[in-house]
């Protein structure tokens, strides 16, 4: 017997569309994750665990639909926890990169940057119209697609700006420490959605 979630009519949609946005994080995590650790850039080490962190929500929401008001209201605040993960990730190596300051190469890091954006940019667009479609599940990774498309759109300025105006490692862990604060607000409003939900459906 279906949820009256997944029988609603976007129900099936959101199903392929959140399979659809685990695919394309999970085939740009690689790709980033490698650059990023070729030329020593925080911001897109961040980012890149930001990109396997997103295929984890939105593998777990395609799963969750399918569950009862609270069961989905649990996963919510475990997806809040997830949220955290770059943000401690891009925190970690921030700290690593402070003994040595030295700037990632910036032709790598802005080029790198701009494919994320327009991987995120298209994630973004195909889960805004389920925003509200699901409660925290799908806030989640509204959420997390939206902030991803903002983080790329600051790697690109800070590559451009290690290339041409300031050749330091300052712009990429500015950014990088950015990626992280995103993170945790975004962790933040998830987990009280979830909360909310669970207090309603407990009620």
């Amino acid at each position: 017997m279906m949820t009256p979630l997944e029988a609603a009519p976007d129900g099936h949609a959101l199903r392929r569309t959140v399979i659809a946005v685990v695919l394309l994080n999970l085939s740009y995590f690689s790709i980033e994750f490698a650059v990023g650790l070729a030329i020593g850039s925080v911001s897109l080490f961040a980012d890149s665990v930001d990109f396997l962190e997103d295929a984890s929500i939105n593998l777990l929401i395609a799963i969750g639909l399918g569950w009862s008001a609270r069961q989905r209201a649990r996963l919510g605040m475990l997806l809040a926890a997830i949220l955290l993960a770059p943000a401690l990730a891009g925190l970690w190596t921030a700290w690593q990169k402070l003994t040595s300051l030295a700037p990632p190469a910036a032709v790598p890091l802005t080029l790198t940057g701009a494919g994320a954006l327009l991987i995120n940019l298209s994630c973004a667009f195909m889960l805004a119209r389920f925003r509200e479609h699901g409660g925290s599940l799908t806030r989640a990774a509204f959420l997390s697609a939206r902030n991803d498309t903002l983080a790329n759109v600051a790697i690109l300025i800070a590559g451009i700006v290690t290339a041409f105006l300031w050749r330091s490692a300052w712009p990429d862990l500015i950014v990088g420490a950015g990626i992280a604060i995103m993170n945790a607000d975004a962790a933040r409003e998830v987990w009280r959605a979830a909360r909310d939900e669970h207090e309603a459906a407990r009620a």
